[in-house]
């Protein structure tokens, strides 16, 4: 008679462990990973643009205005860089951005060609009251989690950096 199939990661993670199959667990693990954080990422923004009054911000957008936020006098081409972006898709954020009030662009006094991109005091605010409230929503959920699964949360923060810091490798780059 044979096993069942295992129904959940954990017990594949169990099995895979007791058997040494890592590639089964990292293709598991994997895919489980990037389906629950796509998941929860649409989530949180369905629950968080409910009542908003302004327009919404696109990802893209938020994305540059982080970014221009955390290195005020960034060139159009850093941010493209950066993000992994077209600089022509920046340029046409950029745009957008200025076009809304939320970013501000000055000429590169070492490179007349160049603008250097700031963001405004407008920007800087929605994006405060954004964090604020999804730092609230979220927090609101994980409040009501078991102390186990916040600790696991927590433990887990270190390796979710890491995949960041992996999956921000140079474009094209196929393995490290």
């Amino acid at each position: 008679m044979s096993a069942a199939a295992p129904e959940t990661l954990n017990e594949t993670f169990d099995e895979t462990l007791d058997e040494g199959r890592d590639e089964t667990l990292d293709a598991a693990l994997a895919d489980e990973f990037t389906t629950l954080l796509v998941g929860i990422q649409r989530l949180v923004r369905r629950r968080l643009r409910q009542g908003l009054a302004e327009p919404r911000l696109r990802g893209a957008q938020v994305e540059l205005l982080r970014l221009v936020m955390d290195a005020p006098g960034l060139r159009v081409s850093d941010a493209a860089e950066e993000l992994c972006l077209a600089g022509n898709s920046v340029s046409t954020l950029v745009n957008q951005l200025v076009a809304q009030g939320l970013l501000r662009r000055e000429v590169d006094p070492a490179d007349r060609r160049a603008a250097l991109l700031h963001t405004t005091d407008e920007a800087v605010e929605r994006l405060a009251a954004w964090q604020a409230r999804r730092s609230a929503l979220v927090g609101e959920v994980v409040a009501e989690l078991p102390a186990e699964d916040r600790a696991a949360l927590a433990a887990a923060l270190p390796a979710l950096r890491g995949v960041a810091a992996g999956l921000r490798g140079p474009a094209g780059e196929e393995e490290r």
